[in-house]
């Protein structure tokens, strides 16, 4: 029998900030992201913020009731400063490898599983602090990654609840125009990256986990891949988000047309002969919220949902963005976008 296809929900927020997920963390800094936040509000307000939220925005009561929706797994960010100074480079973050360990007791009681995901962005812009120096000499900064991964891959090798690890989060890929080319990762870089990284996962945790590696916004740019005889247990993750698609008309149209997107992206996926997990997507539409009422809207993005979920079903895996947000934000947050989903459309 083919093992249960793990669908779940992404944490985004808790471990790394997010001021889209709590934005009450940035409130008076003017600031979007933790790097600039720590030196707009000093490091004594930003180490008290933090000890708060990380205390009290995902907690064993979050695993029960995800479990209780139907959900068999989550998709935990760690930051790659996960283990502070015994890691590399942690500069003025704060360490949180004791929260994912406290993640991975509460996975193992009730039955859940966790792919932990290296949050990393390499060739992208954004502000990652002394580690990321330039986004696009990731020569600079790959050993420190498989550093990481090796480094949870053996904490994590003995526990129940690790599925996996994603070992990069949304890499940009450089594209090349004629003659230029743009920002980002060299593709064979990137790739030369994932061998080292599964190398590494499979020194110390051996063959069990899965390994997964982001398509960085190019489905079609990884056929055969990593998926000969001499590599195991390896997926292809691709991020589905619609909520900035053009589309030609509002409305079931419309869903139709983001919908076959998905197809689409996932049949490109698949000729890379490896599983393929959708590792975030949301139920977040691109139509203005002028062309229907609130009740209207929320029957579309119901549709919505359910048509990405039937599109999802050949996939190994998926995980919705997000499960919780301040905001409770339509769209992004499980707990308002599914809840009146059964848990037979879930499982």
């Amino acid at each position: 029998m083919a093992p249960r296809a793990l669908h779940g929900v992404n944490l985004t927020g808790w471990l790394t900030l997010e001021a889209w997920v709590a934005p009450s963390l940035f409130t008076g800094a003017g600031v979007l992201d933790e790097a600039s936040l720590i030196s707009a509000i000093g490091k004594s307000e930003y180490y008290r913020r933090l000890a708060q939220h990380r205390a009290t925005f995902i907690t064993q009561s979050d695993f029960t009731q995800i479990a209780s929706r139907g959900f068999n797994a989550v998709r935990l960010p760690v930051p790659w400063y996960v283990f502070g100074t015994v890691g590399p480079k942690p500069g003025p973050f704060v360490e949180c490898v004791e929260l994912v360990d406290e993640a991975f007791d509460w996975a193992d009681e009730i039955g859940l599983k966790i792919v932990l995901d290296l949050c990393i962005a390499p060739g992208s812009e954004g502000a990652e602090g002394e580690l990321v120096r330039s986004h696009n000499d990731f020569a600079s900064y790959r050993d420190e990654m498989v550093v990481v991964v090796s480094a949870l891959a053996k904490r994590y090798a003995s526990r129940v609840a690790f599925a996996g690890i994603e070992v990069a989060d949304e890499p940009r890929l450089q594209v090349r125009h004629g003659f230029s080319v743009s920002e980002g990762v060299p593709i064979h870089q990137l790739r030369n990256y994932y061998r080292d990284a599964y190398a590494a996962v499979r020194q110390e945790a051996g063959p069990d986990p899965v390994v997964i590696i982001p398509d960085g916004g190019r489905p079609d740019a990884w056929k055969g891949f990593m998926a000969h005889d001499r590599y195991e247990n390896v997926w292809l993750d691709s991020h589905l988000f619609h909520y900035n698609d053009r589309v030609k008309a509002a409305g079931p149209v419309g869903i139709r047309e983001l919908v076959d997107s998905s197809r689409a992206s996932l049949k490109k996926a698949a000729k890379s002969s490896l599983p393929t997990m959708v590792g975030k997507w949301s139920g977040s539409l691109p139509f203005a919220d002028s062309i229907t009422t609130p009740e209207g809207r929320i029957a579309l993005e119901r549709v919505y949902i359910s048509e990405q979920i039937t599109a999802f079903k050949p996939c190994a895996a998926w995980f919705f963005q997000t499960w919780k947000t301040e905001g409770r934000l339509a769209g992004w947050d499980a707990r308002v976008s599914l809840s009146s989903f059964e848990r037979r459309m879930l499982a």
